[in-house]
């Protein structure tokens, strides 16, 4: 029997455990944050302002805010406020549930069948930057936690904008380590990585002009919508994959409990 030396182990890599009820509900805890748009939509329909409430000028913060009133000079009214903020909170949860259900291991190979991850000298990276998107999306969906628990209006502004900074600059680098990590993986690698420039370089503009610019509201959605994308569709990814193996773990039984027969 030949040896095999940890040199050999190192290239031959293996295969993580991706037929798992934890990943698989890991996975389902990411799409789940596409919950947003639908609430978005709603609360929007619902907008008492004295001025329709439209996407491309209209803060992402205003459909939350709790009082009908002038709020930094906007005149705000958002009836279903409490839809918009249990989203964000929804959409948090989500998020914090997937960074703690997926492992760092199903993430450098979940984009594409038979990659093997190696582990051991000259093989840490791709380790250290699922471990990084995994901490940069729970810190993501802390911030959209409290946003939601802290409305703009609620009397600590710098909370809330603390969690919206949160969410928009963790999810955004999430988003491109991911990338990153699924270049040579998937197609779906380079999608991943522009929504996470998309969102980063938004994010940039904004802090540059301070948001004052014709339409802020597309200017933050441009922050915001490739966040909630990129990771549902990191989800879903992650979610066939867990699932083609699980039919193939089922198959595989099947087919030695026939030829025990």
């Amino acid at each position: 029997m030949t040896a095999v030396t940890p040199a050999t182990s190192y290239r031959a890599g293996f295969l993580p455990d991706i037929a798992s009820t934890r990943e698989y509900f890991g996975a389902w805890a990411k799409l789940s944050v596409l919950q947003y748009f639908v609430a978005e939509s709603a609360v929007i329909a619902a907008w008492a302002g004295p001025e329709p409430y439209h996407r491309r000028s209209g803060y992402i913060s205003d459909l939350g805010a709790i009082h009908c009133g002038i709020h930094e000079g906007r005149d705000v009214c958002s009836p279903l406020h409490a839809v918009m903020n249990a989203s964000f909170v929804v959409q948090g949860l989500g998020m914090l549930v997937g960074a703690l259900l997926l492992s760092s291991a199903l993430l450098c190979v979940a984009a594409r069948p038979g990659v093997r991850l190696a582990f051991g000298p000259g093989h840490r990276v791709p380790w250290f930057t699922a471990l990084g998107a995994k901490v940069l999306t729970f810190t993501a969906g802390t911030g959209t936690i409290i946003v939601g628990l802290v409305p703009e209006d609620a009397g600590w502004f710098g909370v809330h904008l603390t969690g919206a900074l949160m969410y928009f600059i963790g999810g955004a680098l999430a988003l491109l380590l991911l990338g990153v990590l699924w270049l040579r993986q998937s197609p779906l690698g380079w999608f991943i990585l522009a929504c996470g420039a998309v969102s980063f370089g938004a994010l940039v503009t904004g802090g540059a002009t301070r948001m004052a610019v014709p339409e802020p509201g597309t200017l933050e959605r441009f922050m915001g919508y490739p966040v909630t994308i990129g990771l549902a569709t990191v989800g879903l990814v992650i979610a066939q994959r867990v699932q083609q193996e699980l039919k193939a773990r089922k198959a595989r039984a099947a087919a030695q409990a026939t030829s025990t027969f």
